[in-house]
């Protein structure tokens, strides 16, 4: 785990020299095809050598919910394990790793109609959180008061059924019948994060990010509000294309959301349990770090 553009999928490509793995993306963006660049996608080079299980499963034009994650990724887990391999999950979508680890309850279908009520009479994203601290303080702490994605599905569920996420959940039975090992790849300091996450994007514009999402524009039959194209870096593009923000806008909005979405994956990782730091300034001493731990668990797993 880590936030974006910290260097996850390098360390875990790295780590194959040494185990015996299998990757498996953790990520709600590379699941698209033809996003490559605007997504910092493994190259075509490094995917033939190191094979990535959940990226292209899906076209633009489809959605991809943390349910069929868990679906998809406890099958694989699966076949790797029967295959006499490891399965390494590598990626910053913590609400997947959440779902895996823990489950998911029986939550009811979304309903579009309810969303539109609930947004008709609570006006803007900050009434949604003080709305649904009101309702579930406990997940008014755990949802971020930005992400109205998740917002609006808490205050569904309860709209729907009387109850809140948070009861509902407590009745969940899921046990995951493996042993799990969990390491953040961790940067220095939050400077040095943004200062990437600008020197990220500077690459992204100069190999063609624009041209990528202009692909995708002209198809016809894509458009803002998909999740595909509600993906940071893609959203903001297709504004620009739309003639709604300038170029400088649309970087800014990128760098703006982009750092938004990594102090929020900071944040998750600060409240996980059972996890194991490393620096992702020493790849060599961090490897050795986790080679370590891994041995002594294994060792312990099977004494």
């Amino acid at each position: 785990m880590g936030p974006t553009a910290c260097g996850k999928s390098k360390f875990a490509i790295n780590l194959r020299s040494y185990l015996p793995i299998e990757l498996i993306s953790v990520d709600s963006a590379l699941i698209y095809r033809d996003m490559n660049i605007g997504t910092s996608k493994p190259n075509d080079s490094d995917l033939l050598k190191h094979p990535h299980h959940l990226l292209n499963i899906k076209d633009p034009i489809e959605s991809y919910s943390v349910a069929e994650f868990q679906k998809d990724v406890l099958k694989i887990i699966i076949k790797i394990i029967q295959s006499g391999k490891i399965p390494c999950l590598v990626g910053g979508t913590m609400f997947y790793y959440q779902a895996l680890l823990y489950g998911l309850s029986a939550l009811p279908k979304s309903n579009q109609k309810i969303r539109e009520h609930i947004l008709h009479i609570v006006k803007n994203k900050d009434c949604l959180h003080k709305q649904l601290k009101l309702i579930d303080p406990i997940s008014a702490v755990r949802i971020h008061h930005n992400d109205i994605q998740r917002l609006l599905r808490a205050l569904e569920v309860f709209f729907i059924t009387g109850k809140t996420i948070t009861e509902l959940t407590q009745n969940n039975s899921y046990i995951l019948p493996y042993t799990v090992l969990q390491f953040a790849l961790m940067p220095p300091s939050k400077e040095w994060l943004y200062k990437q996450i600008n020197f990220r994007l500077d690459q992204m514009l100069f190999t063609g990010f624009q041209k990528e999402v202009e692909l995708l524009f002209y198809r016809g039959d894509l458009h803002i509000k998909l999740q595909s194209i509600r993906c940071i870096g893609y959203r903001q593009m297709w504004q620009y294309l739309e003639y709604k923000i300038s170029h400088q806008e649309m970087v800014y909005e990128i760098i703006r959301s982009t750092r938004k979405l990594a102090k929020h994956q900071l944040t998750w990782l600060k409240k996980w349990k059972n996890i194991y730091i490393l620096d992702n300034q020493n790849f060599d001493l961090s490897i050795k770090k986790f080679l370590n731990i891994f041995n002594k668990k294994i060792i312990k797993c099977y004494s």
